[in-house]
C-alpha cells in the first residue's frame, strides 16, 4: 500500500470521513489498478455528496475497468444527469463519451 493510501486510511480511522477524502482514496486505489476498492470509495463519496460530478465520472471508470459494465452504464447515466444539473458540461460530455463506448461494446457482444 502506498504512502498516500496509508495517510488517507489513517484519516478515515480518525473519523474524518467525507466526500473529498473518499474521492482521494478512490483515485489513489484507481492509480494502483485496484478498481474494486476505487469503486467503493467513489460510491461513498457520492453518498456524502450526490452532486459530485467528478466522483460520478471516476466511479463509472472504476466500474468499467473492473468489468462491471452494466453498473458502469447506470452510473454514467446518473452522473450525466447530475453533471448537467450542476452545469458541469465538461464532466457530462466526458461521461457521455464513456457511456457511448460501453453501450457500443454491449451491443456488439
Amino acid at each position: 500500500m502506498n504512502e498516500l493510501i496509508k495517510n488517507f486510511e489513517a484519516l478515515l480511522t480518525q473519523g474524518q470521513d467525507n466526500a473529498l477524502l473518499r474521492f482521494g482514496l478512490g483515485n489513489a486505489y484507481f492509480k494502483q489498478k485496484d478498481f474494486a476498492q476505487a469503486a467503493q470509495h467513489f460510491a461513498k463519496a457520492i453518498e456524502f455528496n450526490p452532486k459530485y460530478s467528478a466522483a460520478w465520472k471516476n466511479y463509472g471508470k472504476a466500474l468499467s475497468e473492473n468489468q462491471q459494465i452494466q453498473e458502469a452504464i447506470e452510473v454514467y447515466t446518473q452522473g450525466i444527469t447530475v453533471a448537467e444539473e450542476q452545469g458541469d458540461k465538461q464532466a457530462a460530455k466526458e461521461m457521455m463519451v464513456f457511456l457511448k463506448r460501453l453501450q457500443k461494446m454491449v451491443n456488439n457482444r
